[in-house]
């Protein structure tokens, strides 16, 4: 396989141990992760060669930032310099009928102040195949924003496959009203060919929902006719987008989802079967993996999307049982699940 690249912001991640809330906090585990290094770990462990790229503070927290990368086996030499600061987030872990909270402290993070030219995508792209970003990186600052089109408009000038993960988070959009967010997130999605994004995802950044399904009081029912809508309407506002992709999460409560996914490629609907997660672990990262899947995925099954598709979803299931951002699952691991094999028996 040829190298795959992905651009984003790596934060330390800041958590009560277990199940405890903030407030009764007197030590936190740390862990590194965001949305795009979560899915260059995936893809690392899969085999595939691939570079992270991102802006770092030229300091002791940026260094272990990259250390963590350097251990999973992700390229990071294309990474730059510069800044005073890595981004943080607070998570508080849910159980039960109590979910999740994050709280960022990302402002004047060394990516979120990037500007144009400090990168040179050029070189970034040689001998590069895929190309991914997500929709966490232009909501970060208008420099991120500015540099995501200019890794876009390089990848797609070469003639790279391009991916995104919408992404949408609400505490995040800070600097431009939702008009401006719009017009952002559709300038830098129209250069892609493969679109990943849930109910709530094409809703914010577009306007377009699924047809007679209130997630709020369907959450626990999540049925895939329901997103045909919104793929069709997906392909027909970006034409360039060759496939569209949404996961399905049934949240029966904090502990137990359901997860499945769907795939449009414009004449066909392919779904997955539906895993019944009912002891979450850590379900922060599950759209990464599902993402690292689906590009190990539609790499090594070119003419299968079905598989491809059936891997992404095995993979991101396992991710729920991972502390941390990241999947740090084999191959091997997830054709086992896919093979019907959920026993969970101890290997020996």
């Amino acid at each position: 396989m040829k190298k795959v690249v992905t651009f984003g912001e790596i934060m330390l991640r800041l958590a009560p141990p277990g199940f405890l809330r903030f407030s009764q906090a007197n030590s936190f585990d740390v862990v590194y992760g965001g949305g795009e290094s979560n899915v260059a770990v995936s893809l690392a462990n899969y085999g595939v060669p691939v570079d992270f790229v991102t802006r770092l503070p030229n300091n002791d927290i940026g260094q272990c930032a990259l250390m963590e990368m350097r251990k999973r086996g992700v390229g990071t030499d294309k990474i730059v310099f510069g800044g005073d600061r890595l981004g943080i987030y607070f998570l508080e872990t849910g159980a039960v009928s109590r979910g999740s909270k994050v709280v960022y402290d990302r402002a004047h993070s060394a990516i979120a102040e990037i500007k144009s030219g400090m990168i040179d995508w050029d070189h970034v792209f040689e001998g590069v195949e895929w190309f991914h970003w997500t929709g966490i990186t232009p909501a970060i600052s208008q420099g991120a924003a500015d540099v995501c089109l200019e890794a876009v408009k390089a990848a797609s000038e070469k003639g790279i496959t391009i991916s995104t993960d919408l992404n949408y988070r609400a505490k995040l959009w800070k600097y431009c009203d939702d008009a401006k967010r719009e017009e952002i997130m559709s300038g830098l999605t129209a250069y892609c060919d493969i679109v990943l994004g849930n109910e709530e995802d094409a809703e914010k950044h577009f306007g377009i929902h699924p047809a007679g399904l209130d997630v709020h009081k369907d959450g626990a029912n999540v049925k895939a006719e329901a997103f045909l809508s919104v793929c069709k309407q997906m392909m027909e506002r970006f034409p360039k987008a060759k496939k569209v992709i949404t996961t399905l999460r049934g949240s029966i409560s904090a502990s137990h989802n359901t997860w499945a996914g769907v795939l449009w490629d414009g004449k066909k609907m392919y779904e997955t079967r539906q895993y019944q997660i009912t002891h979450i672990v850590d379900r922060v990262g599950g759209g990464d993996s599902f993402m690292g899947g689906l590009i190990y995925g539609l790499l090594k099954y070119p003419e299968d999307d079905q598989n491809a598709l059936d891997f992404a979803v095995a993979a991101s299931c396992l991710k729920h049982t991972i502390k941390g951002d990241a999947n740090l699952v084999t191959v091997a691991e997830v054709e086992k699940l896919m093979g019907g094999d959920a026993s969970g028996r101890v290997a020996r």
